[in-house]
């Protein structure tokens, strides 16, 4: 067994809405690949206002996994609705050296981590690193063309808008220093799908680099991406990054009293 630490070398941030079905065999893959890792981890499942079974099956696989040798934890925590607050909830409570942000469906498979962290990554100048379904070496499985061509479409629109030069922004697996997680959470305003592109958009103009990694993605058929829908709800996020840019909110964190707070 590996000897436990204080603060583990890797935080794994999931967040979880309605997600009875497809959290057990993600939970299970997910432990399957720590346990083979020499490091120490923790699991933190977000939930966000579910109307299932989504925290009790959290609570049992992690009541489960306490009576084993894992190097590993698994933690419940609860936020307001929305993917954006679950993630920020989820990075700023994580302890580890790095969190690794990631989706239910794990249409990124886990085992893609290794490629994100040290040494794969150099560790001097790590700050996000972000899976990319468009740069060489990636390979999309299963995609509707239609669905390609709708996020390359998008994608035009936030480097036009927000983010230059990054080819893949909202692929849901990302990977941030400690450092790095606490620079930008802390600043980030949308609750919805555009806080990927916001959350870059925070990192870019605090200097923070960004690296994008190639990866293995899989389509999923269950997949609750609603194209026409949140494509307009993602434009009106990207107005509104604009907008906050443009009123000062990204170079200051505020406080739920108002008071103004270190970004770092």
């Amino acid at each position: 067994m590996i000897e436990a630490r204080q603060d583990p070398f890797l935080s794994i941030v999931i967040p979880a809405y309605n997600e009875e079905k497809r959290l057990p065999p993600a939970l299970e893959r997910v432990a399957t690949f720590l346990r083979a890792q020499s490091y120490s981890a923790e699991v933190l499942i977000v939930e966000n206002g579910s109307t299932d079974q989504t925290s009790s099956v959290v609570e049992a696989f992690a009541a489960e996994q306490v009576k084993s040798d894992d190097p590993f934890v698994v933690r419940l925590l609860h936020s307001e609705k929305g993917k954006g607050n679950a993630v920020r909830h989820g990075a700023m409570s994580a302890r580890g050296e790095f969190v690794l942000v990631s989706d239910t469906d794990l249409a990124v498979p886990i085992e893609e981590t290794i490629r994100f962290l040290p040494p794969a990554v150099e560790r001097e100048g790590y700050g996000i690193a972000i899976a990319s379904r468009e740069i060489p070496g990636a390979v999309r499985h299963g995609e509707p063309e239609y669905r390609h061509v709708m996020g390359r479409v998008f994608n035009l629109l936030v480097r036009w808008m927000a983010v230059p030069k990054i080819q893949d922004t909202q692929c849901g697996f990302k990977c941030l220093s400690r450092e790095a997680a606490h620079t930008v959470f802390p600043l980030q305003r949308i609750d919805g799908w555009g806080f990927d592109v916001e959350v870059l958009y925070i990192a870019q103009r605090h200097g923070i680099p960004i690296v994008e990694i190639p990866v293995n993605w899989y389509y999923g058929q269950d997949s609750r991406v609603r194209p026409v829908q949140d494509t307009i709800n993602m434009l009106r996020d990207l107005l509104a990054i604009r907008r906050n840019s443009r009123a000062g909110l990204y170079d200051r964190a505020l406080g739920a009293g108002g008071e103004e707070l270190s970004a770092v």
